[in-house]
């Protein structure tokens, strides 16, 4: 059998899998997490759920759900996502829909001080504030929310895009190297990050929440990748899938995902996008969104020549399932 003839077959499997499954698979919430004394903290939950969803799109996140729909299954593993800079809960919902459909709970928060309505806060702000944000979440989810005790606590993954993925390392054992991060910047102050004031602030060890109960990370175009040199991520024990654009000018694979990925202290699971520039892993946009804000529209949504970011997305879910699937299996 020839390797064409193999990727058709498991295409054909996939393809008809699609079809065939119950058109209520993936139910959704929203709701808000305490983070005292600070405001709460907005996220969505899509759930594997029994529950018929509609045909057509019925949720902020455009996307046809079980809305409020009862949950499905048992011992359930956890995935936290973390959107990039100025994003909010949706901006990976086609990520969290995956995951869902394969049997996770995935939980989008939208960073406060920091999303696509508030961008407040400065740099030294909500680089501190967000992996407090991750465990926040994760204490909501695991001890308050309705259907906690679906959850398996054993089994919690983090996916993380751009300032999500810095936010991803700090979570998973991550100490920004504030000093290397000064000098860089210094040398390169064009580089976006630096632009942000990320290397301004005045940090100690202290300051960085680290949660030992995520198992398992997925860290896609690390912003601040720079600060993440030499012994930065020492202590990172848990399996991380790494992922970088070639034509990525945000932030550059040199700088940023070349440093994280030499750093780590067990190689990652490495993907590089060949064509595809910073947004590409964002989900496809909604076309109304190139007439209400085209500025939003070219910045994020338009990809170079030749990429198609539908398709790619495909892979690029599969493969986040497959990574979580195995690194988060059941005992």
């Amino acid at each position: 059998m020839t390797h064409r003839m193999r990727r058709f077959i498991i295409l054909l499997i996939c393809t008809t899998a699609l079809f065939v499954r119950p058109a209520g698979a993936v139910g959704f919430q929203t709701t808000t997490v305490p983070d005292p004394p600070f405001a709460p903290l907005a996220v969505g939950i899509w759930y594997p759920s029994d529950v018929p969803a509609p045909a057509e799109p019925n949720a902020l996140v455009h996307q046809a759900l079980a809305l409020n729909g009862s949950v499905s299954g048992h011992h359930l593993p956890l995935v936290i996502i973390s959107h990039g800079k100025g994003g909010w809960l949706g901006g990976h919902a086609d990520t969290a829909f995956a995951l869902a459909e394969a049997g996770f709970v995935a939980v989008a928060v939208t960073h406060t001080g920091d999303n696509r309505f508030d961008e407040t806060a400065p740099a030294s702000r909500w680089m501190v504030d967000r992996p407090r944000h991750i465990s926040r979440v994760i204490d909501y989810m695991l001890g308050h929310w309705s259907d906690h005790d679906r959850l398996d606590p054993k089994r919690i993954g983090i996916f993380g895009f751009s300032a999500g993925a810095y936010t991803a390392l700090v979570s998973i054992g991550g100490v920004p190297d504030m000093a290397a991060a000064a000098a860089h910047c210094a040398a390169d102050p064009s580089e976006f990050a630096c632009t942000l004031g990320t290397s301004k602030g005045r940090h100690t060890a202290r300051d960085w929440v680290h949660d030992p109960r995520i198992m398992a990370a997925v860290v896609v175009a690390p912003g601040f990748g720079f600060a993440f040199g030499g012994d930065a991520l020492a202590h990172v024990t848990v399996p991380v899938q790494l992922w970088a654009a070639s034509e990525d000018r945000n932030v550059p694979y040199r700088s940023n995902t070349a440093i994280v990925r030499r750093a780590l202290p067990r190689p990652p699971d490495f993907h590089r996008v060949d064509g595809a520039g910073h947004f590409a892993f964002m989900q496809p946009c909604n076309p109304k969104l190139r007439l209400a804000l085209p500025k939003i529209w070219e910045m994020v949504c338009v990809d170079p020549p030749g990429f198609d970011r539908a398709r790619f997305h495909h892979q690029f879910n599969d493969a986040i399932v497959a990574f979580f699937l195995k690194s988060l299996s059941a005992p």
